[in-house]
């Protein structure tokens, strides 16, 4: 058993370690940023929270695991008008319910369940999916398209493999320094001071209506990306840190526990974060460290007054970064041994969601299963002969 000292020992500090803690920005900046500004969550206490999070998963974990929002939890909260409280509510629902899966040992139950190649269809569907949505930021920058957004996705290609140039370090800087030229007055609002969070008001109504709006439809996101696939892709990119799905279904049912009773976005692990962070350069936990501790520094230092400042970095470049990501993720699915099956799920995961997707890709497998046994049967001579 690996200890939190072991963990420590075997962590990196260097600059491809502090690129790849950078690897998930694409999809960190606008979901929070995008939640705050539709529910009035305070950002700095979802960044002081989510810094949290990253160093309590970077004593945890050997892995550069990722800490991301509830995509559907956001998804919901933007277009239907959920309230900071009731987001909020949902992240500890959902949160109370994967710990419990968790401590049950059925997180190892459904990962046997569900074939290898349905997992891979799943990853090929979420990977294309960041891809095409870092390709709308992309498109939807106006001439950034042309200015950043290109040699960026040209710098990034190039140096794919680099392990001396910090690819998403350098794309980062570049967006601060454009942000600090083009919006001097979104530095000016930044406000130095002790900012520390405090608790959120909540009442019953409040998670009767996240129940049935926001946290039964995450739930099986949840298992089904932040465990069952996270899992997967670790053994492809870590054998030798293959990580367990009770534990990591108890550090999701952790997450949100403490940090939602203060009104921070609700967060979770994601195989798209996690191959961002490798992507981009990260091999240890010693990316997930840095970047914690980053992010308790800027929100302890700055609070929610340093969401004009992110309102303002480039898309164009969050873009690029979170388009890197989903394929990274895509490639993923090279190795299935079944194409065809994981091609269909991928299919029906875009087309249907991920949940009727991964349904359809299990039906399809257990059919395939009953036909083979059915013609092995007819293959085999009449008894007696």
């Amino acid at each position: 058993m690996t200890s939190v000292l072991d963990r420590l020992r075997g962590a990196r500090w260097d600059a491809q370690e502090a690129s790849g803690a950078l690897g998930d920005l694409g999809t960190f900046l606008p979901l929070v940023v995008g939640i705050s500004q539709a529910t009035g969550l305070d950002f700095g206490v979802t960044l002081f929270f989510a810094g949290l999070l990253n160093v309590a998963t970077g004593l945890m974990f050997s892995v550069p695991m990722a800490v991301q929002p509830m995509k559907a939890i956001a998804a919901v909260a933007i277009t239907q008008g959920l309230t900071g409280p009731q987001v909020a509510a949902a992240g500890l629902l959902v949160s109370g319910l994967v710990l419990v899966v968790g401590v049950l040992g059925l997180a190892e139950r459904l990962t046997r369940l569900i074939p290898d190649e349905v997992v891979r269809g799943l990853q090929l569907a979420l990977g294309l999916s960041l891809a095409v949505k870092g390709g709308e930021l992309v498109l939807a920058s106006g001439l950034d398209r042309w200015v950043l957004a290109l040699p960026a996705a040209a710098l990034a290609w190039r140096l794919r493999d680099s392990r001396r140039l910090p690819v998403a370090l350098l794309v980062f800087a570049t967006g601060l320094a454009v942000t600090l030229f083009r919006n001097p007055e979104a530095a000016s609002k930044l406000t130095l001071g002790l900012h520390l969070p405090a608790l959120l008001p909540f009442s019953a109504a409040d998670f009767k209506q996240a129940l049935f709006a926001a946290a039964i439809p995450q739930l099986p996101l949840t298992l089904l990306n932040s465990v069952v696939a996270v899992c997967a892709l670790s053994r492809d990119l870590f054998p030798q840190h293959p990580l367990s799905e009770r534990k990591v279904a108890v550090s999701v049912g952790l997450m949100n526990l403490v940090s939602g009773w203060f009104g921070a976005v609700p967060m979770c692990h994601g195989a798209g974060g996690l191959a961002g962070q490798v992507k981009f350069g990260a091999r240890t936990n010693g990316a997930i460290l840095m970047l914690g501790a980053g992010k308790l520094v800027l929100a302890i230092a700055f609070g929610s007054s340093l969401m004009a400042l992110c309102i303002a970095f480039p898309k164009a470049l969050l873009g690029v970064m979170l388009a890197f990501s989903g394929l990274a993720l895509a490639e993923a699915a090279r190795s299935a041994k079944d194409l065809p099956l994981t091609l269909l799920t991928a299919a029906g995961c875009l087309g249907l969601g991920p949940v009727a997707g991964v349904a359809a890709g299990f039906v399809a497998h257990r059919l395939k299963g009953l036909r083979f046994r059915r013609d092995e049967a007819g293959d085999s001579p009449p008894p007696g002969l």
